[in-house]
Parts: C-alpha cells; structure tokens; sequence
C-alpha cells in the first residue's frame, strides 16, 4: 500500500473523531480539538487526492468514517446496538472494499501496458 492509501485511512480514522466531536463536544477545548482534527484530516484527504482516484478515495474514507463512527457510539456512546445496523456496516465496508480493490486492479493493467 502506498504513503497516499495511508493518508486516506488515516483520514477516515479521523473523520471517525470529529464526528463525534460535532455531537458531542460541549466547551471551547473540546470544540478547538474537533476543528483541528476536520482540518488535519481534510489536509489528508486533500493530499491524497492528488494522485488516486477520487471516486474510490471518497467512497473509502466515507466508509471507514461512517462504520467507524456508528461503532464507536454504540460501544463509547451508549447507542443501541442494533443487528441491521451491524450488517449494513459490512455491506457498505464490502462495497468499499471491492472499490479499492478494481482500483488498484485498473491501476495496476494501466501501468503494465504502458511499460511502468
């Protein structure tokens, strides 16, 4: 996995904080650190997206930020825990997972046939 993948993991793990910061943060501390994580991670994302493709680079840091943050209410937060809740968090992460993987088939035949 490339420097840039990392940054998009990266970036969704923080996406997983300054969700719950926005719900969840209720002084000036709090509220400062969620703006500084929306930012480090928009930094990210926003390097990353310079050399992947864009469609699937969303499509992965939406995923892990979604399924990271539904998981982390219902074991942090108190959320009910919800069995329907649990399977379409492993559709959506399969989906983003086949994403990334076509990606990096696609990316891997352009640079075959142009002899890289």
């Amino acid at each position: 996995m490339n420097r840039n993948w990392l940054f998009v993991f990266l970036a969704g793990f923080l996406e997983i904080f300054w969700v719950s910061g926005l719900k969840h943060a209720d002084n000036y501390v709090l509220w400062g650190l969620t703006i500084l994580v929306i930012i480090t991670s928009f930094c990210l994302l926003t390097y990353a997206s310079k050399t992947l493709p864009i469609g699937t680079l969303y499509a992965v840091f939406a995923g892990i930020g979604t399924a990271g943050t539904v998981i982390v209410e219902m074991i942090v937060f108190g959320e009910p825990f919800n069995l329907y809740k649990i399977l379409l968090i492993v559709i959506l992460l399969s989906g983003v997972m086949g994403l990334k993987m076509i990606s990096s088939s696609k990316n891997s035949k352009v640079n075959v046939k142009e002899g890289i």
